[in-house]
């Protein structure tokens, strides 16, 4: 189904805390997403320049969200699994073109069959 309606979320954080942002995308809207483990790669000298700690187990957190959802999902992200926390989370978004799978909730639905 062609849409533009939609975006993905990507999440990268430290391995273990992929959950915990789960829990927080749901808190804003979020219905579910798929949890990849990662291998995290920086050069030793860029990581002492930027004063990172490397952690080299990731867990990638992939969100299909509606775009009305995404900034505050990703603002929530940001504050409570950002870099500055044990998480070292980063998140960004990409525009979704086309969706196949997706559980439409009811009335959203129903108003597609009225149109």
């Amino acid at each position: 189904m062609r849409t533009d309606n939609h975006e993905v979320i990507f999440a990268i954080v430290n391995s273990g805390f992929a959950e915990d942002v789960m829990d927080i995308a749901r808190e804003h809207g979020a219905r579910g997403g798929t949890i990849l483990n990662a291998r995290g790669v920086v050069r030793e000298d860029a990581a002492a320049f930027f004063g990172i700690t490397l952690h080299q187990d990731k867990e990638i957190l992939m969100i299909v969200v509606e775009k009305e959802v995404r900034d505050p999902i990703l603002n929530a992200i940001y504050k409570e699994m950002g870099m500055a926390k044990k998480a070292k989370g980063i998140a960004f978004s990409l525009p979704v073109s086309d969706v196949a799978g997706l559980a439409v909730p009811e009335a959203e639905q129903e108003k597609k069959e009225e149109e």
